[in-house]
């Protein structure tokens, strides 16, 4: 290679990308019948932009044809924002996201009334938007301003083919935003707030996404890797339920709204979809991390409040949009493998080896062994057309080796070492031996059985009292025949009130089973459960839910209904709050007597004997008193509306306030002389 540089390959996987499976079917009818509840507008509008777009992208979601009055009050509404020169950026980014799904024709007649045309709006009207962005770009001082103009930037460059933007001093945008970030991978909203936040993260990496898309030239990747090394220490801090679902939380941010795990996780991962997007190579980010905040949001059930909906609905359009590289076995694909030079020139004759296969599960052993990959002149691939039996599916590291045919070759190429490409793997998962009985809890005997055929809508007609069990049981293989275990399977049992449960469906060797007890392993009968069900009889209906990323045909079907009886509410009984079908669905009963506690406490009076009259103990007497006061309120709030976590939040603070008090007190007033 003297007096040359040598030509460097670079290895490309062009595997036949199949339409891949959900990794989860979360929409039903429930969450379209919920989003147009939600989402209906006052009087034909919503109260601002940002509603706007929440209610468009959950339309969007989940296949709901946008209604004609609600698309024509939301153009008009963007026609005006953007018009405005009193529009903020936050107001400008709104209207553009709702824009990008309404498809709204913008142009400001001298009327005001909007006018529909070809163009997105009037060349002058852009400049004028887009020099407005920049310039508070240009000055920004916290995060949000960074990411309402970056974001408001990027909307205009990709809904209008005339608007060149690019950013020429991107790399330092990238830095200036990067100085909120702190060292456990969370983000401050400015300098001068202390106080780190998991939303905050979410934000940051969703502008920095608009900033490489907008760079007018390649950011040094040491920028990137650094962001990437944040990304993975965030993952580090993630929090957990017992259950198994992951999650991100904020502590209350000062100046701040108090950001709560759904609004939080939903953020991140919308950055972090971003992120990957716009940059390339990996995100060193577990699997198991990615499926634990998947089920974090699918435990939600159906969510009672727009934002929440919102933000359940677009943080499961991020994890459906996150994909692998992905083959087959039931559709047969193809294993192909483009090299090219670093500028993607041909290559010159080569040979490529597939020289092993790892899975998930056994990192150690190789499932292949130098198996040579045919090239077809034609499309310049080299192609492995057979998948090995030792294939199934999940998830692998396919590791291959690059050679030069030809000795002259190599004084002017570079191939490098080996080269692992992760590859993911689908398949129809064959479903039977699917059956639902009543069992006798005493002997254990079949009262009824029903064999099902999960692939489509059952109707089954069950009935059982709280003296008996009830048991599903399915077994799923593979393509190959193997035992396949889902990442998610469980039971959801609707009551006519609308009160949901759900069961996780276990597993022992092929088969899969959940039997409704006390506890879901252990064979007992419904008694155990009637606390949970609040001891409603009645109807009961069944949904089976089954999951996974190499599950082609993942499935959400009903089963019918089963007709319980159960015992009669004990007097402090928990009772449901509403049907958010999750966890945090019981609430205490207040006692009978807070309000007779109440009066008696308001009938006591004040002695005012004692009080001090001197301004500065009689200044502190007073607040003492007025936290007093406060406790007593809050009780109040809380017989008639807080539940008990929303009070003892509120108890916290007060309590520090009434202490600090008390020891000023002590400091300050003399002592107490016996009259």
């Amino acid at each position: 290679m003297a007096g040359s540089l040598a030509g460097f390959l670079v290895f490309l996987l062009a595997v036949s990308i199949c339409e891949a499976a959900s990794i989860f079917q979360p929409i039903s009818d429930s969450h379209r019948f919920a989003a147009l509840e939600l989402f209906t507008p006052d009087h034909g509008s919503f109260k601002s932009l940002e509603e706007t777009y929440e209610a468009l992208r959950t339309f969007q979601i989940l296949g709901i044809e946008k209604e004609p009055d609600v698309t024509a009050a939301a153009c008009l509404s963007i026609s005006e924002t953007v018009g405005s020169s009193s529009s903020t950026p936050k107001d400008i980014f709104y209207a553009l996201k709702a824009n990008s799904i309404a498809e709204c024709n913008i142009h400001e007649k001298a009327s005001k009334v909007l006018n529909f045309v070809v163009a997105f709006s009037p060349p002058h009207l852009q400049k004028g938007i887009i020099s407005s962005l920049i310039a508070v770009v240009s000055g920004a001082n916290s995060l949000l301003d960074f990411y309402y103009s970056v974001g408001g930037l990027v909307l205009i460059k990709d809904q209008s083919s005339e608007a060149d933007i690019h950013l020429a001093d991107a790399e330092g945008l990238f830095r200036s935003v990067k100085t909120f970030s702190q060292s456990d991978g969370r983000w401050r909203y400015s300098s001068n707030n202390p106080e780190s936040s998991a939303f905050a993260a979410g934000i940051a990496l969703e502008t920095l996404a608009g900033i490489v898309s907008l760079a007018s030239s390649k950011l040094d990747q040491s920028l990137i890797s650094a962001l990437k090394n944040d990304i993975s220490k965030l993952f580090d801090n993630i929090e957990k339920y017992d259950d198994g679902t992951l999650y991100f939380d904020d502590k209350l941010v000062d100046g701040y709204e108090y950001q709560a795990p759904l609004s939080t996780t939903s953020s991140v991962l919308r950055g972090l979809t971003a992120f990957a997007a716009a940059t390339t190579g990996n995100i060193n980010i577990p699997g198991d991390k990615i499926l634990g905040l998947a089920e974090f949001f699918l435990g939600i059930g159906v969510p009672g409040d727009a934002k929440d909906f919102f933000y359940q609905i677009d943080a499961l359009a991020c994890l459906e949009s996150n994909r692998q590289a992905v083959l087959s076995l039931t559709k047969k694909d193809s294993l192909k493998v483009r090299v090219t030079t670093v500028l993607s020139s041909n290559a010159p004759p080569l040979t490529v080896k597939l020289v092993g296969a790892f899975s998930s599960f056994s990192k150690d052993a190789s499932l292949v062994e130098n198996q040579e990959l045919k090239f077809d002149q034609g499309s310049g691939l080299h192609i492995l057309n057979d998948l090995l039996k030792s294939i199934d599916v999940g998830s692998y590291t396919f590791v291959f080796e690059v050679g030069l045919q030809e000795p002259e070759d190599e004084k002017v190429y570079v191939t490098g070492s080996q080269t692992k490409v992760p590859i993911f793997v689908t398949g129809l998962i064959k479903i039977e031996n699917s059956e639902i009985a009543v069992l006798d809890s005493d002997l254990g005997s079949v009262e009824s059985l029903n064999k099902l055929d999960l692939t489509v809508k059952n109707a089954v007609s069950l009935s059982a009292n709280h003296l008996q069990k009830m048991r599903l049981s399915f077994q799923l293989t593979t393509p190959r025949g193997h035992a396949f275990k889902p990442h998610q399977a469980f039971l959801k049992l609707r009551h006519e009130s609308m009160v949901e449960h759900f069961f996780v469906v276990g597993n022992s060797g092929k088969q899969f089973e959940i039997v409704l007890v006390k506890c879901l392993f252990f064979r007992g009968n419904f008694l155990g459960l009637v606390e949970k069900f609040f001891y409603l009889s009645g109807k009961y209906d069944m949904e089976l839910t089954v999951g996974d990323a190499a599950m082609e045909n993942s499935l959400l079907v009903a089963i019918g209904h089963v007709e319980l009886d159960l015992p009669e509410a004990p007097e402090k009984a928990p009772r449901p709050l509403h049907s958010l079908g999750t966890r945090h669905c019981i609430v205490s009963i207040p006692a009978k007597l807070s309000s007779i506690a109440i009066l008696k406490l308001l009938r006591l009076g004040v002695n005012m004997k004692n009080f001090p009259t001197k301004p500065v103990p009689a200044t502190f007497a007073v607040l003492f008193h007025v936290g007093i006061g406060a406790v007593l309120l809050l009780y109040v709030f809380f017989w008639l509306k807080l539940d008990l976590f929303q009070t003892l939040k509120l108890l916290g603070f007060l309590g520090v306030f009434l202490v600090l008090l008390a020891i000023e007190s002590f400091l300050i007033l003399p002592p107490h002389q016996p009259s």
